[in-house]
């Protein structure tokens, strides 16, 4: 049985179909299953130990400047080529809703059986369920599992801590970038929060941002917003820790013990590795996105803006966390 699964967007929505890969290796242990991906967001599955090889090409989109369209789509054209050659029985376009593109894409490599979602079959319940429907034709019909990532060991073990003023004190990862204008809480609260949750248990931080200048044509970044935050924390035990690659920020996330962030990639990546979140949410929607599989707190305010949401709002939405942490641990 050969396999390929194609999920072509963004980081969270990969990270969001981690389950399905795992429930068809559960299904067909000895299958050989491959992925179909882009470079973008292609680290989300290295390492992953349900598959046995990942395919990324390049969106036009995403070359660097300079690099020719046509040479980026002769190489997808070559992959596609390569794809074919090994004549898959099954294909999953494991994306919820119409996907025409990535559909064409499935039927250039061909397969005995291409599955892919109808306007229909898409709609309620998080992205993780939403792609495990696709599974249902092939008597695959459970809950989706937790999330599957992995940090480079080398990449982790390169992260450096803050010092820990007490025993114990938590490391705290602080992501404060967010695409949508309504998902960024301001920096100057991102600074006073962390203060409160010092003063409180000790805690020390490891701050993560989108990395570049905001002016950027094509990416955007926060570092300006990053140096206003080490400025207001430099009587903290605070590290910046400047991602230039995915695989660096799953490394740093991976070093945290809780997770404070907007909706978006990174807080995916953070439920992909198992840590609590609290999460603001501004007009997106938390029964489709919230984190999957581990405990967290979802923080949206009316207006759907997360400059709503005030420090004191996030401190209280931290202390339930944590005793719900507390009493999960009682329990076990």
């Amino acid at each position: 049985m050969k396999i390929l699964v194609i999920r072509r967007d963004n980081i969270g929505d990969l990270v969001c179909t981690t389950p399905l890969i795992s429930a068809l290796r559960r299904h067909w242990p000895d299958a050989r299953i491959e992925a179909l991906v882009n470079s973008y967001n292609a680290p989300v599955l290295a390492g992953n130990p349900d598959l046995d090889a990942v395919h990324a090409y390049r969106k036009a989109k995403h070359r660097e400047a300079g690099a020719s369209k046509v040479a980026i789509w002769m190489e997808t054209l070559g992959l596609i080529i390569r794809l074919r050659k090994t004549r898959f029985d099954l294909i999953v376009v494991a994306t919820p809703g119409p996907q025409p593109g990535a559909v064409k894409f499935a039927r250039w490599i061909g397969a005995r059986t291409i599955l892919a979602h109808s306007a229909a079959d898409s709609d309620g319940g998080h992205e993780s369920e939403r792609v495990m429907r696709l599974l249902h034709p092939l008597g695959i019909d459970k809950t989706p599992g937790p999330l599957t990532l992995h940090a480079d060991p080398a990449l982790a073990r390169a992260v450096t801590l803050p010092p820990a003023p007490i025993p114990d004190a938590p490391v705290i990862g602080l992501h404060i970038s967010a695409r949508k204008p309504s998902q960024r809480w301001p920096v100057e609260r991102f600074a006073d929060l962390a203060h409160a949750l010092h003063r409180r248990d000790g805690s020390r931080f490891l701050l993560f941002w989108s990395p570049g200048d905001e002016d950027h044509p094509q990416h955007p970044g926060d570092d300006r917003k990053a140096e206003r935050l080490l400025e207001s924390c430099i009587d903290l035990p605070f590290i910046a820790c400047r991602t230039h690659r995915l695989e660096e920020l799953i490394a740093g996330l991976s070093r945290c013990d809780r997770v404070i962030c907007s909706d978006g990639g990174a807080m995916h990546v953070a439920a992909g590795l198992g840590k609590p979140i609290v999460c603001f949410f501004g007009n997106s929607g938390p029964e489709r996105w919230h984190p999957w599989g581990v405990p967290y707190e979802v923080l949206q305010p009316a207006s759907l803006d997360v400059v709503d949401i005030s420090v004191d709002d996030a401190m209280a939405a931290c202390r339930r966390l944590e005793q719900r942490l507390t009493s999960d641990q009682t329990r076990r």
